[in-house]
């Protein structure tokens, strides 16, 4: 398939056949395949843009660099692992750590570049070494661990910063927010983020059409009378034009707040192409090691101008999965409808007018969301929290990066939060394995895989079980 940019025509061009799937090297009808890349658009477009927005990042750049970084990763994969690449809400509680430190655009940008940088690292690694190294440094009772203490991090910013600016609207919007995640089926609930913030858009204008300005703090923090919705930056923007570049810049206190990340990401790209070779058909795990250094490669490029880091998004593997369309055709066609997204800045000042209230509403679902993911992580490859070398390391660093706990260092340098919970999660877990006693020592699951295993003694109790003739199967 060459660099993944030819592909044969999949039947008749409308539909799949029956019980078929359109393969990555495949493709519809050229009009089709857009609509499909239109779509994919769509359903990437709540969490890519919210995520700029709240990390005080251009939302045009956001956009036009997640459509360089999915040609990059379809370009790096040679076609073989359809993704769209969109801005990474992982971060968004770095930058705002880094923000509250006296940090500029340019010094989250740079503390990113830095973690995107790592990541490519790390995908060269695991081309060579395998898999197997990133479950020996990052099994998962430490990846759920961190991915947790990402999520719940982010607490303090809706309560402190979102919330308070519109309570009634935060309320609304995330009521109808969960109504659109649970109720709406298919195409429909997996765009419940961007359905939101339309809904809280709509709330928001009618709010200042019937009740008028309101008396509450806006986003700079002050208490000040205003309008909900504010477009006057949206008259001033022109239809056409490129989005701010800024370089970066790199502090050691933020770079180390930020690099905490890299274990979410690598799980973020583990699961995706484990996914994505399940629905397909074709085995890629061949292609782990190149999808996660195509994704440092692709957030290297994106900060280094100015914009947000990038990931996969399990968002399109919904689409993927409801339309049973898998070609990369259509990820190329939606990477170009980002680009000319990209060079509008009428639609970026639209996205960045969003109201406080709404991403008040939004957040409080959003955050929980990406924190639980770290407990799916547990649930998943069957983490034992009942062993105390587990459990541990992983309550006391879910309990310093959720709260806050800072360590000084020195008159200049202090660990805390995110970066301080990961070190004590991190180290304390792979200290504690080598000083534990051998029955604590459980086989753990690799990372890609969910293999299950038992420690010594349930290994005694199944061979007794077996001995005296009863039925019982153990997965290797």
């Amino acid at each position: 398939m060459g660099l993944g940019v030819r592909w044969t025509l999949h039947g008749d061009g409308r539909t799949p056949a029956p019980g078929a799937v359109v393969r990555p090297d495949e493709r519809l009808s050229w009009p089709r395949t857009a609509g499909l890349g239109a779509q994919h658009v769509v359903a990437m477009f709540g969490a890519s843009f919210v995520a700029p927005v709240l990390m005080g990042l251009d939302p045009n750049l956001a956009i036009m660099m997640s459509g360089v970084a999915t040609m990059i990763f379809l370009l790096a994969t040679r076609g073989r692992v359809p993704s769209y690449l969109g801005c990474s809400l992982s971060f968004v509680g770095v930058a705002a750590v880094i923000r509250a430190q006296g940090g500029t655009s340019a010094t989250v940008t740079g503390a990113v570049l830095v973690v995107g940088a790592v990541l490519f690292a790390i995908g060269l690694a695991v081309q060579r070494f395998g898999a197997r190294i990133i479950h020996a440094a990052m099994p998962p009772v430490v990846t759920g661990a961190v991915v947790m203490l990402i999520g719940f991090n982010l607490a303090p910013v809706t309560a402190s910063t979102y919330f308070p600016q519109d309570q009634w609207v935060a309320l609304l919007t995330m009521l109808f927010t969960g109504l659109a995640v649970v109720c709406l089926r298919g195409f429909w609930s997996r765009i419940a983020i961007f359905l939101g913030l339309v809904f809280g858009y709509l709330v928001s204008w009618l709010f200042d059409l019937v009740f008028g300005m309101i008396h509450s703090q806006n986003g700079a923090g002050k208490v000040t009378d205003h309008w909900r919705l504010d477009f006057s930056a949206v008259a001033k923007a022109d239809w056409v034009g490129l989005p701010s570049f800024h370089g970066p810049s790199f502090q050691w206190s933020a770079v180390l707040v930020a690099l905490p990340v890299v274990i979410a990401l690598v799980a973020e790209n583990a699961g995706h192409v484990k996914a994505v070779g399940e629905m397909t058909g074709d085995p890629l795990d061949d292609k782990l090691g190149t999808a996660i250094s195509a994704d440092g490669a692709a957030s290297v490029l994106s900060t280094a101008l100015g914009g947000p880091p990038n990931t996969t998004y399990s968002e399109n593997i919904g689409v993927m999965a409801a339309t049973r369309v898998y070609s990369t055709a259509a990820y190329w066609a939606a990477a170009c409808f980002a680009l000319l997204f990209g060079l509008c800045p009428k639609f970026g000042a639209v996205v960045a007018a969003v109201p406080g209230g709404v991403l008040g509403g939004i957040t409080v679902i959003l955050y929980g969301m990406i924190g639980l993911l770290g407990a799916q992580i547990w649930v998943h490859n069957k983490v034992d929290l009942r062993n105390p070398l587990n459990l541990v390391p992983v309550a006391a660093g879910v309990i310093i990066g959720v709260g806050g706990v800072s360590l000084k260092i020195s008159d200049n340098f202090e660990l805390g939060g995110i970066a301080l919970g990961t070190i004590v999660v991190l180290s304390g877990y792979h200290v504690l394995r080598a000083l534990a006693p051998a029955h604590l020592k459980t086989q753990q699951p690799l990372l890609d895989e969910g293999t299950s295993a038992y420690d010594e003694e349930s290994a005694e109790s199944a061979e007794s079980a077996e001995s005296a003739g009863s039925a019982g199967s153990a997965e290797k």
